[in-house]
C-alpha cells in the first residue's frame, strides 16, 4: 500500500503484503503481558483470523500466534503500510464527501510518526493510546471512509468498524466508542486480556478520538498551568530564574520543555527513554540534553543565576533527579528547584508507563515481561522514594502539583506519604493543577479548543491565528475582571504562537477559551472558508479534558464536593448531545488521562467549509459543549459556574438550567440530624 488510492482500497489479500515485521528505526511498545490461558490465546487468534477470508489462515495463522507470544497482542504488522503516515490535504483522499476526508486526514496524523509514540502499534501518546487495536482495521476504516456517503454513519467499536449504517445527512458521520465495559469488570487486568483478546480497547483522550495534535496541543495549557503556578505560588508573573523540574518527554509530556521556554522559566525535564528525548531535541523543543548528573546540576545553577531561559532534557531517571536535588539543598543549603510536577504515565504504571529508578531502562523492559509481581513491587518501591525526596523538598520550599496523571493516586496505592489529613476522597497533599492553579476555569467556562487546517497550508494556520487574536480581543474589551486574565493570557499565546515552531504533524493550533470566544472564533473561520481568505475547510474540536467532556474525580471534577464526583452523566450526556447537535464525529472512553477504569470522557470533530449549515452546527453544538459541563458544576454548588451560565441564560433565551438553592443556615441540617 503505497499510495492514498490503495490504502483506501480495503485489504490487500490478492495478493498478500510481504510480512515486514516490525521496523527497527521506529520507537515500539512495551511488551505486553495478559496472561491469557491456553483458551484464550486460541480466542485471540480465532478473532483476529476473522478479518481474512479462510484461504489466508493458514498463512497468517502461524505469524498472529507469533505477534501475540512475542509481543503480548496480535497488531498485524504485515498490513502496516508502506506509505508515509501524515495528514495529507484533504482534497487528495478518494472519497465521495470531504466529511470523511477530514476524518482520515486526522487519523493519520495521529499515526504521524513525527506525532505517534509507537506508530507500528498504532499508539499515539500515553504508552497506550490506541488509535485502532490492529491495521486490519485500519485498513477497513479507511475502506469505509472512502465509500461513504452522507448519507451513512461509521460505526467504531472499540477499534472495530462494525460497519457503515444509513442514517441523515445531519447525522455524525462516525460514532466512536472505546473501552465501553461493564463496570464491575472494567479492571486492569481484565483490560489486558480483553485488548490481547481484540475486543476492547484503550483509546486515551484523542488518540481514539482522531483529534491529537502533536504535543502542541497540551504546550498551551502547560504554559498557562507554569505561569499560573508561578502567579500563584511564587508571587509573581516574572518566570525568570525559576526553575520547574518534571519528567516526561513523550507524545503529551513532550510539551514540558516548551512551555517552560516559552513562559520564562528553567524546565528540567527527567527521561528515561532515550527515543522520545532524542525525538524532542530534533525538533526543537528541547535546547540542550545531557545523560550527565553533575552536567545538570551544573547548567541549572548557570541558567538560574544569569536568569537565561532553557529547556534541557535529563537522560536518566526522575528519582535520581530529585534525590541529587535533595542532596544538594542539605550539602549547601541552596534550594535548586521553585516548582516541580511529573507527567509519566501514571495511569499504565506497570506496564511501560512508569520506570523504577532501580532497574536501567532496558532491564525494567525485560521484568515487566518476565516477573510482572516483581516488577510492580519495584514500581511501588520507586514511587515511594520518589514521594519522598518530593516531599522533603517541598518542606524546603518548593511547590509541587499532580498534573492529573495519576500520579498521586498511584503513589498512595503504594503506600506513599501523599494523604491530606482531613482531606477528602478525591483530596492530596499536593493540589491537582486543574482546579488549584489553572483558577477553576472548567467553571467559568475555559478549556481547550482547537482546530486544523486541512489544507495542511501554514498560510491558512496564520490567517486563523489572526482571526482567533482579533475576535478575542473584541470580545475582552466587555468582560468580567475575574475572567479578563484568562483572555490577556490567551491574546498573548495567539499572537506567538507562530514564532515559537510548534507545529508537529497537522498545521493545528489550541488555545483556552469560553464558551462565547468558542462560537465566535468558529462562525469567523467559517466565514474566512466561503469568502476565499482560508483556502480549504478546518476542522474544529477540542481536548476530552474540558468543561463537560470529562468525568474524572482525580482530575476535571475533582472540585465537585456535593459527592456526584465519581458519576459519569455529564461525559455521556455531552457525547450524545454533540452527536444531534451537528458534530461531524463524537467519541466516548473508558479511561484516559487517569487510567482505565477511573475516568469516562468523550470529544467530537467538526469540519467547517463555509456553508451555513456548517455555520449553524457549529453554533448549536458549541453553545452546549460548554454549557453542559458549566450546569453540571453549577449544580454541584460551584459559585463560579453559578454566575457564568446565569449570564449564559441571559444571552441566551431558549437555555433554562435548574438552579440551586444552596442551605445559608448550616444549623438546620445540624437540627434535622439531631431529632
Amino acid at each position: 500500500m503505497s499510495s492514498l488510492k490503495e490504502i483506501c482500497s480495503g485489504l490487500p489479500l490478492d495478493p498478500l503484503p510481504p510480512n515486514r515485521g516490525r521496523d527497527p528505526n521506529v520507537p515500539h511498545a512495551p511488551i505486553r503481558t495478559p496472561n491469557l490461558t491456553a483458551e484464550e490465546e486460541r480466542l485471540a487468534l480465532r478473532n483476529a483470523l476473522r478479518y481474512f477470508p479462510p484461504c489466508h489462515h493458514a498463512t497468517l495463522a502461524p505469524e498472529f500466534a507469533q505477534e501475540l507470544r512475542q509481543y503480548g497482542h496480535i497488531y498485524m504488522y504485515r498490513f502496516c503500510p508502506t506509505l508515509r503516515m501524515r495528514a495529507y490535504p484533504i482534497d487528495q483522499y478518494p472519497c465521495r464527501t470531504r466529511q470523511a476526508a477530514s476524518i482520515m486526514l486526522m487519523i493519520m496524523n495521529n499515526l504521524d510518526p513525527d506525532v505517534a509514540q509507537f506508530p507500528q502499534e498504532l499508539v499515539t501518546y500515553g504508552g497506550n493510546g490506541q488509535v485502532f487495536s490492529n491495521w486490519a482495521q485500519f485498513c477497513l476504516v479507511m475502506h469505509y471512509l472512502s465509500e461513504m456517503t452522507e448519507e451513512q454513519t461509521l460505526v467504531m467499536y472499540s477499534g472495530h468498524p462494525m460497519g457503515l449504517f444509513p442514517s441523515l445527512p445531519s447525522s455524525p458521520r462516525a460514532i466512536i466508542t472505546n473501552g465501553m465495559v461493564i463496570p464491575n469488570y472494567s479492571s486492569r487486568n481484565q483490560y489486558e486480556k480483553m485488548f490481547a483478546l481484540g475486543v476492547s480497547m484503550y483509546g486515551q483522550m484523542t488518540a481514539g478520538s482522531y483529534c491529537y495534535i502533536g504535543p502542541q496541543g497540551i504546550v498551551h495549557g502547560t504554559m498557562l498551568t507554569v505561569l499560573n503556578a508561578g502567579r500563584r505560588y511564587l508571587g509573581s508573573d516574572d518566570m525568570s530564574g525559576r526553575v520547574f523540574v518534571t519528567s516526561g518527554l513523550g507524545g503529551m509530556s513532550g510539551a514540558q520543555a516548551k512551555a517552560a521556554v516559552i513562559a520564562g522559566c528553567i524546565g528540567v525535564i527527567a527521561e528515561v527513554d532515550e527515543a522520545p528525548l532524542r525525538k524532542r531535541h530534533e525538533q526543537g523543543w528541547l535546547m540542550e540534553v545531557t545523560s550527565s548528573m553533575d552536567h545538570c546540576i551544573k547548567r541549572i545553577r548557570e541558567a538560574k543565576s544569569s536568569k537565561t531561559p532553557l529547556s534541557m532534557g535529563f537522560h536518566g531517571n526522575i528519582v535520581d533527579l530529585w534525590e541529587r536535588l535533595l542532596l544538594e539543598y542539605e550539602r549547601t543549603g541552596e534550594l535548586l528547584v521553585d516548582l516541580g510536577s511529573d507527567q509519566t504515565s501514571l495511569h499504565n504504571p506497570y506496564n511501560g508507563g512508569y520506570y523504577p529508578v532501580q532497574l536501567s531502562f532496558s532491564q525494567a523492559n525485560q521484568l515487566m515481561m518476565t516477573d510482572p509481581k516483581r516488577f510492580i513491587t519495584m514500581v511501588q518501591e520507586s514511587l515511594r522514594r520518589h514521594v519522598k525526596a518530593i516531599n522533603n523538598l517541598s518542606e524546603a520550599g518548593m511547590f509541587f502539583w499532580d498534573y492529573g496523571n495519576a500520579f498521586l493516586l498511584e503513589a498512595q496505592r503504594a503506600g506513599a506519604e501523599v494523604e491530606k489529613v482531613g482531606g477528602g476522597a478525591t483530596e492530596f497533599r499536593y493540589p491537582s493543577y486543574v482546579q488549584h492553579i489553572m483558577g477553576d476555569i472548567f467553571s467559568l467556562g475555559f478549556g481547550p479548543f482547537r482546530w486544523v487546517c486541512t489544507s495542511g497550508d501554514p498560510q491558512d494556520l496564520s490567517v486563523t491565528d489572526n482571526i482567533a487574536a482579533t475576535v478575542l480581543e473584541e470580545i475582552s474589551a466587555n468582560v468580567t475582571d475575574r475572567i479578563k486574565q484568562q483572555y490577556n493570557d490567551n491574546i498573548r499565546w495567539i499572537r506567538e504562537a507562530g514564532k515559537h515552531d510548534m507545529v508537529v504533524g497537522s498545521q493545528a493550533r489550541i488555545l483556552y477559551s469560553d464558551q462565547k470566544g468558542r462560537v465566535c472564533i468558529a462562525l469567523a473561520i467559517n466565514q474566512a472558508i466561503a469568502d476565499g481568505r482560508i483556502s480549504a475547510p478546518v476542522v474544529i474540536s477540542r481536548d476530552h479534558h474540558d468543561v463537560s467532556g470529562t468525568d474524572s474525580p482525580f482530575r476535571e471534577t475533582s472540585n465537585v464536593y456535593d459527592g456526584s464526583a465519581f458519576c459519569a452523566d455529564m461525559a455521556v450526556q455531552n457525547f450524545v448531545g454533540d452527536a444531534f447537535r451537528g458534530a461531524t464525529w463524537v467519541s466516548l472512553h473508558n479511561g484516559g488521562g487517569v487510567g482505565w477504569g477511573e475516568v469516562m470522557n468523550g470529544g467530537f470533530g467538526l469540519l467547517l467549509d463555509g456553508s451555513e449549515e456548517a455555520a449553524k452546527r457549529a453554533r448549536l453544538m458549541l453553545n452546549w459543549d460548554v454549557s453542559n459541563g458549566v450546569a453540571r458544576r453549577c449544580w454541584s454548588g460551584n459559585t463560579n459556574a453559578y454566575d457564568t451560565i446565569q449570564a449564559t441564560m441571559q444571552e441566551n433565551e431558549q437555555l433554562r438550567v435548574t438552579m440551586p438553592f444552596p442551605v445559608q443556615d448550616e444549623q438546620v441540617l445540624d437540627r434535622a440530624l439531631q431529632g
